[in-house]
């Protein structure tokens, strides 16, 4: 297993993982473009994949424009082997690395992915968008976190 930075190269391997998703689903594929992931990993922020035996299994993007985590992905095929945690421990130490503004995300009520980010430490502080539960990860609680 290999965690690197995604590259635009990585864009078709990341939308195949973003679409094979059994929760959190989009409801139109087309909403997520490449244009956006090629913005988000180059320009707003940064990715990482997690490749084995170069495919590509997983991915997380973390945005500093709008302080929030864009995306954290695993291909249904790999997941409860760590990834997720690999990928989101990466994601935040690069994240508080760069600034010590608190960062949010969305994500579906009554998920696996409620369940991770609360055992990762994630603050619930309400909705997003209606559909969603919105949790906050500060600095101070990130440095908290033994072995983040």
């Amino acid at each position: 297993m290999v965690i690197r930075e995604a590259k635009i190269d990585d864009i078709k391997q990341i939308q195949r993982v973003r679409n094979s998703v059994k929760e959190n689903t989009l409801s139109n594929p087309d909403l997520v473009t490449d244009k956006d992931c090629a913005e988000y990993i180059s320009e707003r922020g940064k990715g990482w994949v997690c490749e084995i035996e170069n495919q590509i299994v997983g991915f997380a993007i973390a945005d500093l424009k709008e302080n929030n985590i864009w995306a954290l992905f695993l291909d249904p095929k790999f997941e409860k082997m760590g990834i997720g945690r690999h990928l989101h421990k990466t994601m935040l130490d690069w994240y508080f690395s760069q600034t010590k503004q608190t960062v949010w995300l969305g994500t579906a009520f009554n998920t696996r992915a409620e369940q991770f980010y609360r055992k990762a430490g994630w603050t619930e502080v309400g909705t997003h968008r209606s559909k969603e539960i919105k949790f906050e990860m500060t600095y101070s609680d990130w440095i908290k976190i033994p072995n983040h």
